[in-house]
């Protein structure tokens, strides 16, 4: 990092931005084609993962079976700062494998954590959306499994 003094190195700040966050942008590749796709997530602090929801098909399920190493980043915009030529905010960016959950009960454990995360009235949107076993099932659970993680910002 070249300005250091931007760094943000206390763990607990990083995951405060990673709590606060709604959607993470995840780059892919595969056979050297960039792939790049912005998600809500769920982050799940005892496992040090952030859990997504897609589709059971699509461009980003294909190029994850031929290479499940991704990188995002997380943003927390605070604006930016006119006649100062300037924009506050603070990121991370995080390196990790994602996962394309099969054990239902991961699954149903991914949802928990996707809709604790997201919604103020999570149990209202699980009786809405999840109302039997086929839900689970019938949607893409991905777990990232986070290996490194920086921190910068500009406040």
């Amino acid at each position: 990092m070249q300005k250091k003094e931007r760094e943000i190195t206390d763990k607990a700040r990083i995951g405060q931005i990673l709590k606060n966050g709604k959607y993470a942008t995840i780059s892919m590749c595969r056979m050297e084609e960039p792939y790049i796709v912005a998600l809500s997530y769920g982050f799940d602090e005892d496992k040090n993962a952030l859990y997504f929801h897609s589709a059971n098909l699509g461009l980003k399920l294909d190029i994850l079976k031929d290479n499940s190493n991704v990188c995002g980043v997380v943003i927390e915009d605070l604006g930016y700062v006119k006649s100062a030529c300037s924009h506050k905010y603070r990121s991370i960016v995080f390196w990790g494998e994602m996962v394309i959950v099969q054990d239902i009960e991961e699954k149903k454990h991914g949802f928990n954590v996707l809709l604790n995360h997201l919604e103020e009235n999570p149990i209202e949107m699980k009786k809405k959306f999840l109302k039997n076993e086929k839900s689970y099932v019938d949607t893409c659970i991905m777990r990232l499994r986070i290996k490194k993680i920086t921190g910068k910002a500009s406040e």
